[in-house]
């Protein structure tokens, strides 16, 4: 962000009647100024004034170290009488809008931070639960040969029934219609089921997948929807 800082005159006066520093009778002049700073986003005047005086002959300005006492007395006199400011401080167009964003921001911040969450649909909260006996899912298989090799892997999408379970280990069937291939579960046999249980530790559950994993880590079975 840029800074433009000016100078304003408040008033000058010309002191006749104060010695000059240097000895000689070249006339004097006081300027009081009063320091204004802006910016995009606002305007500041400062509080208190302040003089310089300038050498009329030289037109130099005269170091405040070379004052003297006459020269502050009336400076400082003449600084109290400097017309006060329009103002202090003040936002522009630009500077308001910057406000308004930024307390729209915090605003929108709070409002989620301390809004309810939303309702969980019906499907989260079924997967949510812990599986039991009797519950259908849906989803897809793999069995490798040999751990961490994809290379050969047996895959099969369908349903999947809870057969038993015993403390931690579950026993799933498989539907007796399973597809190599992705395929809409509403199409798919949900109805009947295999024989053979397979034996799995649940690894994974959260509102929208459930992973099990077998004790040999060979096969892994992901669930994605639940009857």
């Amino acid at each position: 962000m840029f800074f433009l800082v000016d100078k304003i005159e408040q008033a000058t006066y010309y002191t006749d009647g104060l010695h000059h520093p240097a000895g000689h009778d070249a006339v004097m002049s006081l300027h009081v100024f009063r320091t204004c700073m802006r910016s995009a986003l606002f305007t500041v005047h400062a509080k208190k004034a302040y003089g310089e005086f300038w050498d009329q002959q030289t037109q130099k300005r005269i170091g405040r170290r070379s004052w003297t006492k006459e020269m502050r007395i009336f400076h400082d006199q003449k600084v109290k009488e400097a017309p006060k400011p329009p103002f202090t401080f003040r936002l522009t167009v630009v500077g308001w809008i910057f406000v308004l964003l930024v307390v729209a921001t915090f605003g929108m911040i709070g409002y989620n931070a301390m809004k309810p969450p939303l309702p969980k649909s019906a499907l989260s909260v079924a997967m949510e639960a812990k599986p039991a006996v009797g519950d259908i899912y849906f989803g897809h298989f793999e069995t490798y040969k040999e751990v961490g090799t994809v290379a050969g892997a047996k895959v099969g999408f369908g349903w999947f029934k809870v057969e038993a379970v015993e403390g931690d280990t579950y026993y799933l069937v498989q539907s007796a219609e399973m597809s190599k291939t992705s395929q809409p579960k509403e199409g798919m046999n949900r109805t009947d089921f295999g024989k053979e249980r397979m034996e799995l530790h649940l690894v994974e559950q959260t509102s929208y997948t459930i992973r099990f994993k077998s004790p040999d880590k060979k096969t892994e079975v992901y669930i994605s929807d639940k009857k």
